[in-house]
């Protein structure tokens, strides 16, 4: 009964009007998102046997993704704060459809770059769902359980992040290396799904949610300036570095996997990351909703850092097996993270949300450098590359316990 009455809560307006209905739709574009994202990692390797490329040429494939956010974040903080949140979601799936539909004629091109353009355009248009999404779940219900609402969200796009290794897993390394247009197959799927969700968020009325110290702007002579908030660049920055740890991650635990234990196949890995690496994401994202109820969502955060710090470490030693695990237990300590930044970081922003959260979706082009880097450093030994994401968690660990309140 309690815990009814906190779902219930975590979804009223202070006037006492539900915004559950809305919750649920702006949640599935979560899901579709994490689909597509998931998706890359498929490519990543696939990419490194049908075009013959290195691990660091491979990192094209998250770099012509994650560069698009710092390319369209600001654009879609602009055109959302003109014209709503219902009208960027709108934009977002269009743009989506569009670049998964784009995999049908790449794939008779013979070559990588037309579908690198493909997922850059896919790119765009998630970086326009995001800037709205993000911002619109943490509006929707009470200030206090901003964080914990946004990690509900976010859960599901854990989900998407199981189902995208596992469909391509089977639909594209499943394939021969040479069979192109089974690239095609996940993108078609997911363009159809794009489309349904448009057509139905088109016909739903959703409300446009205006920040509560938005109406007192007007009134507020001595409105501080929006980058003289610390908070708000520090938490950039960490959602820089975080996106750089987890696309780093992501991308190459199949290459760790295959290289660690060689009678490993990379569609065996690929099943390994939807349902080892990916559920133990979406276990701790569902998890990191609860805990949020009864833990500051600062001390979550520096927690999970320092746990990510400690995994790090043991997966760059050749501790063989413990290493291993160590990677897999870091996918749980990862899954809070980029929720969490994202509403600490856009805490007492008040009139600057949406333009706020715009740059703080620039911060996921971090994800477009590291596969590159770790690629590079670990074209011998995989395990070299993993310096990376551990830098980045110690830069995490310190925003978690000082840089989120210095406002």
């Amino acid at each position: 009964m309690e815990n009814t009455k906190l779902k219930k809560s975590i979804f009223k307006a202070p006037g006492g009007k539900s915004y559950l209905l809305p919750f649920i739709l702006v949640t599935s574009l979560f899901l579709m998102w994490g689909l597509a994202h998931g998706l890359l990692d498929v490519l990543n390797k696939h990419f490194q046997e049908a075009f013959t490329m290195t691990k660091a040429q491979s990192g094209l494939v998250q770099f012509s993704t994650y560069i698009a956010y710092g390319v369209f974040g600001i654009p879609a903080g602009l055109f959302m704060r003109r014209y709503g949140y219902k009208k960027g979601i709108l934009l977002g799936l269009s743009i989506y459809a569009v670049g998964a539909f784009g995999f049908i004629p790449a794939a008779f091109m013979g070559s990588a770059d037309p579908f690198l353009i493909a997922l850059f355009v896919v790119a765009c248009g998630l970086c326009i769902l995001e800037t709205a999404a993000n911002p619109y779940a943490t509006v929707l219900g009470p200030k206090e359980s901003a964080a914990q609402r946004l990690n509900l969200s976010q859960s599901f796009n854990g989900l998407g992040w199981i189902l995208g290794p596992y469909i391509g897993g089977q639909l594209i390394l499943g394939a021969s290396a040479n069979d192109t247009m089974a690239l095609t197959k996940p993108y078609i799927l997911t363009g159809l799904c794009v489309v349904v969700i448009a057509v139905f968020i088109f016909f739903t009325k959703l409300p446009d949610i205006v920040e509560e110290d938005e109406v007192k702007e007007t009134a507020d002579t001595k409105l501080k300036p929006m980058w003289q908030h610390k908070h708000f660049v520090l938490a950039v920055i960490a959602q820089f570095l975080y996106c750089a740890a987890q696309t780093g991650i992501f991308s190459f635990f199949i290459n760790y996997v295959t290289e660690h234990d060689t009678t490993t196949t990379p569609v065996q890995a690929a099943q390994y990351l939807a349902f080892g690496g990916m559920l133990l994401f979406m276990i701790g994202r569902l998890s990191g909703s609860v805990i949020m109820a009864k833990f500051k969502p600062n001390k979550i955060l520096a927690f999970y850092a320092f746990m990510c710090c400690v995994t790090m470490i043991l997966v760059i030693l050749p501790l063989g097996y413990v290493s291993l695990y160590a990677l897999y237990v870091t996918f749980f300590f990862m899954s809070i993270m980029f929720p969490t930044i994202f509403a600490l970081g856009l805490a007492d922003m008040g009139s600057y949300t949406k333009k706020a959260s715009s740059y703080i979706i620039v911060g996921v082009s971090g994800g477009a450098f590291a596969p590159m880097l770790m690629g590079y450093l670990g074209e011998e030994n995989m395990a070299v590359g993993f310096i990376i994401p551990l830098v980045c968690f110690a830069y995490i660990l310190f925003f978690g316990l000082k840089g989120f309140k210095m406002r």
